[in-house]
């Protein structure tokens, strides 16, 4: 491993990233074609050599060049020897390829409850009344111990919920079966574009992040993203819950000459995009607080403003390629680059920035004490590995010599709440089976017994001609002496007229 710190490039003098401020984080941006992978590659190569573990996205499939060896060009050897670059040596990095899909690497899986409400209703695109429902049904499974590993427990716990809602909603709220239907229709689309290989075990340890190799250089982790990047809402979702995770496993580590991890996400105007205001206050306060964790956070996008200004005002070490100005946006996006560094009288920021050249940028990193040094105009230093992509036969080979493959390869389906619920109805199924066969066989016995049972001799209703005689007469009488005592009694109690 080499010194704490990597060879950015060089403007007046060589500029380095300080390893002791690495997880004060970052931000490299541009225009396409400017030259950024470029500079994630270099900056990775580095940290690898620094013994620090790298997570990166491949938004375009050439950031796996890491895992192997540069060509000698003419251009590199001019640019390292104007650049001073010494010890020089084209080569291959340690990397372990990652893919959601299991394809292009290993395959990256986590839970249904890992992931939870908040982060699966971003995903499923689904809207606030939606996401009250989603909650509640998180907090039904919550209570009941049902274990939500991978879409088939999603759906059934879903399906329980709208079996179960007028009992449901009397305790939670309203749990409606039209928000249900919509949910279960987004989960639909999101297992469409194949996101359900994404749910289940076994789920990504972070452990298996932040390792190194024998030599002591750090693992460099490419996810495989071309087409990952088509879907945003899986795409930020996904690294923002693995940001998440970082956040709240790892320990405070304080001020280290070294980061533990550092995590590029690339594209990042993907993850604030219609960003849900709850959300982007998460992602600010993570980003805050997760240098404490000793993990750094470094930004890719084409312009700095897709960052919003509480998130970028954290980040400290700066690498700004070229933008054009084209358009009365562009040029607002040029003078909110030039502002966000640190002046410096030789340099007119604003106008060096649309003139940049390819592999060259304005630079502005961390020195002691913390302090954002002036801003330079760099040449940025040539990766050591291939600028290119990887063939699939080299790519096959890269995963066959992964010691974590067997791990992650193969899919585990234990029992979970889909297994636990198919049981319950079952068993409820059977018990319904029992009582209506038991409540046919008592019928049965109750009509045999009827059936058996001697008559009783019925008597007649008929009345003989004396019967009938005797009670006319009685009938007569008890009228006659009734009218007689209603008549007396009306006129002792309101006594007679005209007396």
């Amino acid at each position: 491993m080499s010194d704490a710190s990597i060879l950015v490039g060089k403007g007046a003098e060589q500029i380095r990233l300080q390893g002791r401020y690495a997880n004060r984080h970052g931000l490299v941006a541009g225009a396409t074609g400017t030259g950024k992978t470029v500079t994630l590659m270099v900056l990775a190569e580095g940290f690898s050599r620094m013994g620090v573990p790298v997570f990166i996205a491949d938004a375009k499939g050439d950031i796996a060049g890491l895992a192997a060896a540069g060509s000698p060009h003419p251009k590199i050897d001019e640019r390292i020897e104007t650049i001073g670059i010494e010890h020089y040596v084209q080569e291959p990095n340690p990397v372990v390829l990652w893919d959601l899909w299991g394809d292009l690497g290993h395959p990256v899986r986590t839970t249904v409850t890992e992931i939870g409400p908040v982060l699966m209703a971003r995903m499923l695109e689904l809207n606030e009344t939606q996401e009250g429902v989603l909650n509640v049904a998180f907090r039904v499974a919550d209570e009941n111990g049902l274990l939500l590993l991978d879409f088939k427990d999603l759906r059934a716990l879903l399906a329980h919920v709208a079996e179960h809602r007028k009992e449901i909603s009397g305790e939670y709220g309203l749990v409606s079966t039209a928000s249900i239907g919509a949910i279960q229709r987004a989960l639909l689309r999101l297992e469409t574009d194949g996101a359900e290989r994404f749910f289940g075990e076994p789920a990504l340890a972070l452990t298996d992040l932040m390792r190194q190799d024998l030599s002591g250089r750090g693992i460099i982790n490419v996810l495989a993203a071309e087409q990952l990047i088509l879907k945003p809402k899986l795409y930020s979702t996904f690294l923002l819950w693995l940001l998440s995770e970082l956040f709240e496993q790892l320990p405070e580590v304080g001020d280290a000459d070294t980061p533990k991890l550092v995590f590029f996400f690339d594209e990042a105007h993907l993850l604030f995009d219609d960003c849900p205001p709850a959300l982007q206050d998460r992602v600010e306060q993570v980003v805050r607080l997760i240098r404490s964790k000793g993990v750094g956070v470094y930004f890719c996008s084409q312009n700095p403003d897709d960052v919003p200004d509480e998130v970028l005002g954290q980040l400290g070490n700066r690498v700004q390629h070229a933008l054009r100005a084209f358009t009365p946006r562009d040029q607002k996006a040029v003078r909110a680059a030039a502002e966000t560094f640190v002046p410096n009288p030789a340099i007119d920021v604003e106008q060096a920035i649309t003139t940049l050249g390819v592999g060259e940028a304005l630079v502005s990193m961390l020195a002691d004490k913390g302090v954002p040094q002036p801003v330079d105009q760099a040449l940025i230093a040539p990766p050591r590995c291939r600028m290119g992509v990887l063939s699939a036969e080299e790519r096959a080979a890269v995963r066959s010599r992964s010691p974590i493959g067997p791990k992650y390869d193969q899919a585990v389906d234990r029992e979970s709440a889909h297994e636990m619920l198919a049981r319950q109805a079952a068993a409820a199924a059977e018990a319904a089976a029992r009582a209506q066969a038991q409540a046919e066989a008592d019928a049965q016995a109750e009509a045999s017994a009827r059936t058996s049972a001697p008559r009783p001799e019925r008597r007649s209703n008929r009345q003989s001609a004396g019967e009938a005689m005797l009670k006319s007469t009685l009938r007569s009488i008890g009228t006659t002496l009734g009218r007689e005592l209603s008549r007396g009694l009306l006129g002792g109690l309101f006594g007679k007229r005209g007396r």
